[in-house]
């Protein structure tokens, strides 16, 4: 069996007498995308920034790419990129300074070189040497991505990453994630967006205050409830369907995370 390129155990974390995480358990196979779906307040980012080394957990174990997040933190830290919910890059750089300057900040050979590549990869060519900040909403997204594998990192974390953005520009951000698998990313994605999850994941874990209540592809989860049928039209249920069975309609809580 190949290792998983994510592996979290029995991972807890409070904030004072918030219980955000209560044991939350999940893999993730390499090469694939994996959806966190949940509410706000679910603890979603949480995990991520376990995952990230940007937080310690309070119990339980979690592993990238074979590391300890724990033991290993430095080399969690060279295996992964982190893309949070709004894009960091520097809209006064074009888009090339803005790749250019995050090779040359890894310390990486021939930082144009890189950058063209990246752009080219990107769709984003043509536009590499107009400012970031004259960029549509997908195109800013997609250099953000792009910035966020200069080095080439296995595993890379998208925190909601189409949060603010129009119908065309997450389209745009979808069709980049795919790519990033198909070339052999892995990617934890974590969103509220349930037609998101069920475009893009190859599994998909439901987050519910704290736990892991489901975890399956999406067929596996579409099974969990009863096909409806209208006469002769039999009409299997929806992912939103299966999400709001499980968890319930109240998404009111703020985002613990």
């Amino acid at each position: 069996m190949t290792s998983a390129a994510i592996r979290v155990r029995g991972i807890r974390k409070s904030f004072g007498e918030l219980d955000v995480l209560r044991g939350v358990e999940f893999e993730v196979a390499p090469g694939s995308i994996f959806a966190l779906l949940g509410s706000n307040g679910a603890g979603k980012t949480t995990i991520v920034r376990i995952l990230s080394t940007l937080l310690k957990a309070d119990a339980g174990t979690a592993s990238v790419n074979g590391f300890d997040t724990a033991s290993a933190a430095n080399d969690v830290r060279e295996s992964i990129s982190l893309t949070g919910q709004f894009a960091a890059v520097d809209e006064v750089l074009t888009g090339r300074e803005n790749l250019v300057l995050i090779a040359q900040l890894r310390h990486l050979k021939h930082p144009g070189r890189i950058a063209d590549d990246l752009l080219a990869r990107f769709s984003l060519t043509d536009a590499g040497g107009r400012k970031a900040g004259e960029y549509s909403g997908g195109m800013r997204r997609r250099l953000d991505i792009a910035m966020s594998l200069v080095g080439n990192p296995p595993v890379i974390f998208l925190d909601e990453p189409t949060t603010g953005l129009d119908p065309q520009s997450r389209i745009e951000v979808w069709d980049t994630v795919r790519k990033l698998a198909k070339n052999g990313t892995t990617v934890l994605l974590t969103t509220q967006y349930l037609d998101e999850a069920e475009q893009l994941a190859d599994r998909i874990a439901i987050l519910h205050e704290g736990t892991i209540i489901q975890n399956g592809t999406l067929d596996e989860l579409k099974r969990l409830l009863p096909a409806a049928k209208v006469e002769y039209v039999e009409k299997q249920p929806t992912l939103e369907e299966v999400f709001l069975a499980l968890v319930g309609p109240d998404t009111s809580k703020e985002d613990a995370s």
